[in-house]
């Protein structure tokens, strides 16, 4: 047979269109340019099922590609370890790490596919079990939406406020990503969403960045708690007016002594808003002259960061300039005066 193409028939799943000898170890492990062998292929896509069980050995399943991921992960991830020999099914295997120290445990957290590992293998040590970056199953399953499908043995709060290397807890990182839904509503206190990364973000931050602060409990969005910093000065009040998401919080906690709150440059959330085109979320009752025309410590203001960021059409028809007049165009290229509120 010419031009044989093993990685397309894995692929396919089409190995029985080659004679047995065309499927050897050494055309099995071929690599093609991400150094993924045809095995790799079979078994992202379900297929070892139809290659000779002589092949299906540790020793070709356990190769690596050039991320350091193998067949073993790849099933994982997609979910098609049922096709995988029950030898290879075993903790040394599974905690096989790929180059960043993710695990074939990993990926089948990440994707939902825990439910394919043999019975009684997964203890809380596996669960616990850690990456490069810190992470666990648990936080590999808060970032891509799986904890809904992680055996609820494991949802504890000792297991859901473990943190990486960064700080972030598994609570952070389903905030982050919009996950804190899948979470046992019990496990959302205050105590368990107020704790701190290595840069004192809260899960308030997370949330309020990523537009989730409809999945925090009502409660727990009290004005001191949303006036929390971080080491950089932020808070959640502020990251909830720069990101766009004000409307997220209910609205009789968005008072006006939080909407004039100061972060480490003297910046309201009026100026993170105005800057980033988000004014029209702030209630019309707070966009006077007064709160309009704080300054931060450089002298800045809602209005005229709202202006020079081309969002005066978000102002009060009051606070918008009116065009200039040729005159005053010609003042303002002299420098001889400046247009209103720069």
């Amino acid at each position: 047979m010419d031009n044989v193409d093993l990685h397309a028939a894995a692929r396919r799943g089409s190995f029985a269109e080659f004679p047995p000898d065309y499927l050897s170890a050494a055309s099995l492990t071929a690599r093609n340019a991400s150094g993924n062998t045809p095995l790799h292929i079979a078994a992202k896509y379900g297929h070892l099922g139809q290659l000779p069980a002589a092949v299906l050995t540790p020793a070709l399943l356990l190769v690596k590609n050039d991320a350091g991921y193998t067949p073993l992960h790849l099933a994982a991830r997609e979910g098609t370890l049922t096709e995988f020999p029950a030898a290879l099914l075993t903790r040394d295997y599974l905690l096989t790490r790929s180059n960043s120290g993710l695990t074939p445990l990993h990926q089948a957290a990440a994707a939902g596919h825990l439910d394919q590992l043999p019975t009684g293998l997964l203890t809380l040590d596996l669960v616990l079990t850690k990456t490069d970056s810190g992470n666990s199953l648990l936080h590999e399953a808060a970032e891509n939406g799986a904890l809904d499908r992680f055996p609820a043995q494991f949802l504890t709060h000792a297991t859901l406020v473990s943190p990486n290397i960064s700080g972030e807890t598994v609570l952070h990182t389903a905030a982050l990503n919009g996950h804190l839904d899948q979470i046992p509503p019990h496990f959302l206190t205050a105590e368990t969403l107020l704790q701190k990364t290595a840069n004192h973000d809260t899960c308030l931050h997370a949330a309020a960045i990523a537009g989730h602060l409809d999945q925090i409990p009502p409660e727990v969005l009290t004005h001191d708690h949303l006036v929390l910093a971080s080491k950089s000065g932020h808070t959640p009040i502020h990251a909830a007016a720069e990101s766009g998401f004000l409307g997220q919080i209910p609205r009789e906690r968005l008072t006006l002594d939080l909407l004039i709150s100061r972060n480490d440059f003297g910046d309201t959330p009026l100026h993170a808003a105005a800057v980033e085109g988000h004014l029209k979320d702030v209630p019309r009752e707070f966009l006077n002259r007064a709160t309009l025309m704080i300054r931060n410590y450089t002298g800045g203001t809602p209005i005229g960061a709202a202006i020079h960021n081309g969002h005066a059409d978000q102002l009060p028809e009051e606070f918008r300039p009116k065009p200039p007049t040729p005159f005053q165009k010609f003042l303002y290229r002299t420098g001889f005066s400046r247009p209103p509120y720069s």
